[in-house]
C-alpha cells in the first residue's frame, strides 16, 4: 500500500478508536495483521507513538474552557463545597496514581505476550459483554441502579472513593490490551454511581495524564533500549518523504479524534453504550474466527 494512504488509514483508525470504548490498540493490531504490516519496526513504532500524540492533543484543546474553569475554581469548586482533596483536578490525579503504579509493575511482569490477536479478541468480547450488562441495568433502573442514594451528575460531585475505583478499573486496560481504557473507566464510573455524561467526562480528563505519561514512557524506552535492541528514536524520519508520512498521520489522527470526542459527548447525553458493546462482541468473534483460519 502507498505509504501516504497507509498514513491516512492508520491516522483515521487511531483517531476513531482512541476515545471510543472499542480499544485503539486492538484495532491497530488488527489492521497490522490484515495488511501484513510490521508496526513494531523502528519507523512505524515511532509513527504509532506520534499519531497517538495527535489524538492526545485534541483533549486539552477541546476541553480548554472546562480546564480553565476548574483551575479558576480550585480548590473550593464552583459550588464552594470542594477541598484540595476532592476537587475534580485532584481526583483526576488520584485516579491516575491508582492506575499508574500497579499497571507499571504488572505490565513489567506479564510482558508483551498478551498482545496476541487471540487474547485481544477475548478482551473485546468480555469487555463488550460487561459494558452491555452494566449499561442495560443503568438504563432500566432510570440511571439509579448503582447510585446508592444519589446519582453523581457531574465531576464536581465526585468522591475520592469513586476516583480510586475508576483508577483501579483502568488498570485492566493497561494490563490486558484490547480491554479499552475508555470502556474500563466509563463502565467503572457507571458502577460507581455516576451518570453517563459525568463518567465520560471524567474518563476524558483521566486519559490526559494517563496517555501523556504512557506515551512519554514509550519514548523513554525507545531512547534507552535494552539488550542491544534497536532504538525507535534511531529510526526517526531521515528524508522528506518519511517526515511527510509522519505529519499526515499526526494531523489526521488529531482531526478525527477531535471530531470523535465532540460527537461522543453529544451521543452519550441521549444514548447509551450498547452499540459499542455489540460492536466489540462482533469484532472479537470475527477476529477469533479469522485467527483460527490462519495457517500455523
Amino acid at each position: 500500500m502507498n505509504e501516504y494512504l497507509l498514513s491516512v488509514l492508520l491516522g483515521v483508525v487511531e483517531g476513531l478508536t482512541e476515545f471510543l470504548p472499542v480499544s485503539s490498540t486492538a484495532h491497530l493490531r488488527i489492521v497490522e495483521a490484515f495488511l501484513g504490516l510490521d508496526l513494531g519496526n523502528g519507523y512505524w513504532k515511532m509513527f504509532s507513538i506520534v499519531i497517538q500524540l495527535g489524538a492526545i492533543l485534541c483533549l486539552p484543546i477541546y476541553f480548554w474552557n472546562r480546564i480553565v474553569e476548574l483551575l479558576r475554581d480550585f480548590p473550593q469548586g464552583k459550588r464552594g463545597d470542594r477541598t484540595v482533596v476532592n476537587h475534580p483536578l485532584t481526583l483526576t490525579l488520584i485516579a491516575f496514581v491508582v492506575t499508574a503504579i500497579p499497571a507499571f509493575l504488572l505490565t513489567k511482569i506479564i510482558g508483551k505476550h498478551l498482545e496476541s490477536l487471540h487474547l485481544m479478541a477475548w478482551a473485546l468480547i468480555i469487555g463488550g459483554a460487561i459494558m452491555w450488562v452494566v449499561d442495560a441495568v443503568y438504563e432500566r433502573s432510570t440511571h439509579k441502579a448503582f447510585a446508592r442514594g444519589k446519582l453523581t451528575e457531574d465531576m464536581e460531585q465526585m468522591s475520592v472513593a469513586q476516583a480510586v475505583w475508576i483508577g483501579f478499573c483502568q488498570i485492566f486496560s493497561a494490563v490486558f490490551p484490547g480491554t479499552s481504557r475508555s470502556m474500563s473507566t466509563i463502565t467503572g464510573g457507571e458502577l460507581a454511581g455516576m451518570s453517563r455524561p459525568a463518567a465520560l467526562e471524567f474518563s476524558f480528563f483521566l486519559s490526559i495524564p494517563t496517555m501523556v505519561v504512557a506515551t512519554v514512557y514509550d519514548l523513554f524506552k525507545s531512547l534507552r533500549p535494552h539488550h542491544g535492541e534497536p532504538s525507535a528514536i534511531g529510526s526517526m524520519p531521515s528524508d522528506a518523504h518519511s517526515w511527510i508520512v509522519l505529519a499526515i498521520g499526526f494531523v489526521v489522527s488529531f482531526i478525527v479524534a477531535y471530531g470523535v470526542v465532540a460527537w461522543f459527548m453529544n451521543w452519550v447525553r441521549t444514548r447509551g453504550f450498547t452499540v459499542f458493546a455489540i460492536y466489540r462482541i462482533l469484532l472479537g468473534g470475527f477476529v477469533l474466527w479469522w485467527v483460527a483460519r490462519l495457517p500455523g
